[in-house]
C-alpha cells in the first residue's frame, strides 16, 4: 500500500490542521481536528521527525487561506501517482473548479472525459485526500444540493467553505486551482 512518509500538525483558527508528504509533495490533508494527535492520526502517521520545509511553507499558505486569502494554494504539488487514470482525471478536473462557483457530479464526470460515470466521480471525491486544495466541497448533487463531504465537519463544513468562497470572490479575485500534479 502507497502511503506518506512524513507528517507536519500545526493549530489553526480551524482546529488542528495536519499534512503528509510523500518526498516533496503533499500525499494528504486534513483539518478541523480537536487535537494534534487525532490529525496526526486521520492520516495514519505519527509526530515527530525532522522539519519538512515544504510542510512549513504549506502551513504558512494554509494560514493564509484560512484567513481568507483564497488565492494561496493554487500551486501546491499534490502527490495523485497511485491513484488510477479515471481518478487522476477526475482530480485535476475537481481542481479546475473556479472559486465560488459549483460543479455537479455530472459535469465533472463530463469536463474528466467520462461522461456517463457521475456515480464514480462521487466515490473520487468521497476518497479525496486533498481537501481545499482539490476542492472536492464545489461539487454537488445534480440538483444542486450539498451532498456528501468526508472532510471533518461533513456538510456544515461544505456549506461554511462554499458560503465563504462565495462571500470573498469578490476580494480575491480568482482561486482557480493551477497547482501540478
Amino acid at each position: 500500500m502507497v502511503a506518506a512518509d512524513k507528517w507536519h500538525a500545526f493549530q489553526s483558527n480551524w482546529g488542528w490542521m495536519a499534512t503528509a508528504w510523500r518526498g516533496d509533495k503533499l500525499f494528504a490533508l486534513t483539518f478541523g481536528h480537536r487535537r494534534k494527535v487525532d490529525a496526526i492520526s486521520w492520516l495514519g502517521g505519527q509526530a515527530g521527525g525532522a522539519e519538512l520545509p515544504d510542510a512549513v511553507r504549506l502551513e504558512q499558505r494554509l494560514r493564509s487561506y484560512v484567513s481568507g486569502d483564497l488565492e494561496q494554494l493554487d500551486d501546491v504539488e499534490v502527490d495523485i501517482a497511485d491513484r488510477t487514470p479515471f481518478q487522476q482525471s477526475v482530480l485535476r478536473a475537481c481542481r479546475r473548479i473556479p472559486c465560488g462557483t459549483t460543479w455537479t457530479y455530472g459535469e465533472l464526470a463530463m469536463r474528466s472525459g467520462y461522461p456517463r460515470a457521475a456515480r464514480a466521480v462521487g466515490n473520487v471525491m468521497r476518497s479525496n485526500r486533498h481537501p481545499l486544495i482539490i476542492p472536492c466541497h464545489r461539487v454537488v448533487g445534480a440538483s444542486g444540493k450539498l451532498v456528501g463531504y468526508s472532510a471533518p465537519g461533513g456538510l456544515v463544513k461544505k456549506e461554511e467553505l462554499l458560503a465563504r468562497e462565495d462571500l470573498t470572490r469578490v476580494n480575491a479575485g480568482t482561486c482557480q486551482r493551477k497547482g501540478k500534479h
